[in-house]
């Protein structure tokens, strides 16, 4: 995979928002604390390997096990024991930031016709190589096969360009603003699925301007 936007090695102050807590990456949060005590290894990467691998596996996608609580924040994740994509890489983002790993969020436009969808993932920072790859903490089933790398890059839905399916380059320290306001204003896992943004708004492509990461090769 390529690298992202960074030259050899990005600043601390250029990464520090990648750390940062928020309502949503709820970090200091004593459950997020706790899990990150359990994954934290010596090396930064197997620490990534397993925090990734336990967000997929452990926590299942909300609309693949047909439950109705909706998680949004990290913390809810851990609380509730499922979330739909949004909320599992709030999850994988602050688990990785208590451990010390910038963490980001990336996203895709998935579906096609006349219904589209954003889908959202992880961009982790490697430090000893001074880039970053994407991770893809969903969860996996028939048909859906994301995998842990730092080369080949394994997510959950690879892009159908033909129909009208999208990357979007930019790396974001926190969520889209459209993707927190279809997590909070859903009662339901089924009123979620209604409300899904089906691509970036205005205030979405606002904060995409200002993204001090991306991936170039997307």
């Amino acid at each position: 995979m390529s690298p992202g936007t960074p030259p050899p090695a990005a600043s601390d102050e250029r990464l520090a928002p990648f750390v940062a807590a928020s309502a949503a990456i709820d970090r200091d949060h004593p459950a997020v604390q706790l899990f990150a005590t359990e994954v934290r290894r010596s090396r930064d990467i197997d620490t990534m390997r397993l925090a990734y691998e336990t967000v997929r596996d452990r926590y299942p996608h909300s609309m693949d096990i047909d439950t109705q609580a909706v998680s949004m924040s990290a913390s809810d994740v851990l609380r509730h024991g499922h979330g739909i994509c949004f909320a599992k890489s709030h999850l994988l983002a602050a688990v990785l930031r208590a451990c010390g790993i910038a963490t980001g969020l990336c996203y895709q436009k998935l579906g096609g016709g006349e219904r589209s969808y954003l889908h959202a993932l992880n961009a982790v920072w490697l430090r000893d190589q001074g880039r970053w790859i994407r991770l893809d903490a969903r969860g996996n089933k028939p048909g859906v096969d994301a995998r842990f790398s730092v080369g080949t890059e394994y997510v959950a839905f690879p892009i159908q360009a033909d129909r009208g399916q999208r990357d979007f380059a930019e790396i974001h320290a926190q969520p889209l603003p459209s993707t927190l306001g279809a997590l909070r204003q859903s009662r339901t896992v089924e009123e979620l699925a209604r409300c899904l943004p089906g691509d970036m708004n205005a205030a979405d492509r606002r904060q995409a301007e200002t993204a001090s990461f991306r991936f170039d090769h997307l």
